[in-house]
């Protein structure tokens, strides 16, 4: 199953909210109606799960990983990303 493709919300400015699994089987992008989940297979330890999350969901956007700002969630499931 591949990740679905997100690129209708790369815009700049766009604020992108999430739920994070973090040492999942694979890491992997679904859509739960509008609710996007991202399981990773890293461990939330030392900022790896986020950065493991920052990696997957630029590329289900098709952007470079260095526009994606976390700005909520640094330690909780529930992140809110801003695409610059």
């Amino acid at each position: 199953m591949s990740d679905p493709d997100l690129s209708h919300l790369a815009r700049e400015g766009a604020l992108i909210a999430l739920r994070v699994t973090p040492r999942a089987r694979r890491n992997a992008i679904t859509l739960e109606g509008e609710l996007i989940r991202a399981h990773v297979t890293a461990a939330p330890e030392d900022g790896k799960a986020n950065q493991a999350v920052i990696r997957l969901l630029a590329k289900s956007l098709g952007v470079a990983k260095s526009r994606l700002t976390l700005l909520r969630g640094a330690t909780s499931r529930d992140k809110v990303f801003r695409l610059d």
